[in-house]
């Protein structure tokens, strides 16, 4: 007779993290992280809250206890980062982030005494930086990204600027945004613990809309205004930093400044030779060859080596060096136009314009179809989910490109879907 061994809070909490459309590969590393960021017993209720947005009410019901006593849970959660909690007309809502970008960043994005930061990040580093199930997990499966580069703004041509939308703008995100917050930069902080850190601003993880809300709301992050906000776009452009955002056209709820040496995209990207761990912007960089003097400087900046120097070809000057761009790594950044001093490098439109997801629901639907885990996203606590937010997740399946919408059908195995997508065909 087999024997049945009653699974940990622990492990329930990762089976849960999982049903993300972006999980966390369970390792012993994984368990060491949970282990100081909660203790087993918190790990058990946050494995039992829905992925959509839940109220205390939906909490108390699964985890059968009153609504106070729920309430002060949730709030406690919510109050060390491991939970959102957002203020809205019908009352107060929750939501589990999923690891990355998530909790794993918001344990960081301020100094704490609660937890072992040092400890935490080097538990981080080993688990993603060093080991590859993670990272390959995070960046690989499917073909939709959870980030997106914004393009720098101060180098587009008057041409390049009638292409580029609002969505695409860092300021129009800040200037649009109902809250923004900044916080520690989580990836320089943990390798500043790790002892790989650079010289970068530590200050200037910025966060927007209810993420922003609830991070300022519970000190993880400072409330900045509109001025400052762009001050910072502006530090981080002069340090020849690479602003990379939230994957969605509205309320983007982060935009990260990075460095290639401590960005794990960017880390991933070199180590694996990945191909876009985060989508491009819609542009890329042109060379001219006869301005270029080899000096150099766009190879030393470019974050993720899109830029190298080959020989120039020229018989007269058989040492002379142009640079070279590998249109295939190259992210779309600008920051190699920005620091070319011959004005030989500059922006084109790439061939096919990049997609970014109207919203978060229609970009987790995207990720949940390529990687298997849509079912995951509709019956997720079915008993405790709302009319509301199925109709949201099928609204945006009825949206998605016909192969997708395909996809979608055959992993759901729905009569009912494939009515709806039957309606659509002409």
């Amino acid at each position: 007779m087999a024997h049945a061994t009653a699974r940990t809070g622990y492990e329930r909490l990762v089976d849960r993290l999982n049903r993300f459309p972006q999980g966390a590969p369970p390792a012993p590393l994984l368990f060491e992280i949970l282990k100081v960021l909660m203790t087993e017993k918190e790990a058990s209720l946050l494995a039992l809250v829905p992925i959509k947005p839940f109220t205390a009410a939906t909490a108390a019901r699964a985890w059968k206890v009153g609504l106070a006593e729920a309430e002060k849970a949730l709030d406690a959660l919510a109050g060390r980062a491991l939970l959102i909690d957002v203020e809205g007309r019908s009352g107060r809502r929750y939501s589990l982030p999923p690891p990355m970008a998530g909790f794993f960043e918001f344990s960081m994005m301020r100094l704490r005494g609660d937890v072992d930061q040092k400890l935490l990040a080097e538990l981080y580093y080993q688990y993603i930086t060093v080991e590859e199930d993670f990272i390959k997990a995070l960046f690989t499966e499917g073909e939709t990204q959870l980030g997106r580069v914004f393009v720098s703004e101060p180098v587009l041509s008057n041409e390049n600027a009638l292409h580029v939308l609002d969505y695409e703008r860092a300021s129009e995100v800040v200037r649009t945004a109902s809250h923004r917050g900044v916080g520690l930069c989580y990836c320089r902080h943990k390798m500043g613990h790790a002892g790989h850190a650079c010289d970068a601003p530590l200050d200037i993880c910025l966060t927007f809309n209810n993420v922003a809300a609830s991070l300022v709301r519970h000190g993880y992050a400072r409330a900045i205004d509109v001025a400052e906000g762009l001050a910072l776009l502006d530090e981080a452009r002069d340090r020849n930093l690479v602003q990379f955002g939230e994957n969605v056209q509205r309320r983007v709820s982060f935009i990260c400044n990075c460095c290639g040496c401590c960005c794990e995209a960017m880390i991933a990207q070199r180590r694996f030779g990945l191909l876009n761990p985060v989508h491009t912007t819609n542009f890329l960089p042109v060379v001219d060859r006869e301005a270029c003097n080899g000096c150099g400087e766009c190879a030393a900046v470019c974050p993720v080596e899109a830029m190298t120097l080959v020989s120039a070809n020229d018989p007269l000057h058989p040492k002379k060096k142009t640079a070279k761009v590998d249109e295939g790594m190259c992210l779309g950044c600008g920051v190699c136009v920005r620091v070319c001093r011959t004005k030989a490098l500059g922006l084109v439109s790439r061939p096919e314009r990049v997609i970014t997801p109207l919203d978060s629901v229609r970009r987790a639907v995207l990720m949940a179809v390529e990687r298997g885990k849509l079912q995951d996203l509709i019956f997720d606590n079915r008993a405790l989910a709302s009319h509301r937010a199925m109709a949201a997740v099928l609204g945006a399946v009825l949206r998605l490109p016909p192969v997708k919408r395909a996809m979608a059908s055959k992993q759901m195995k729905s009569r009912y879907l494939e009515a709806l997508i039957a309606r659509l065909k002409p």
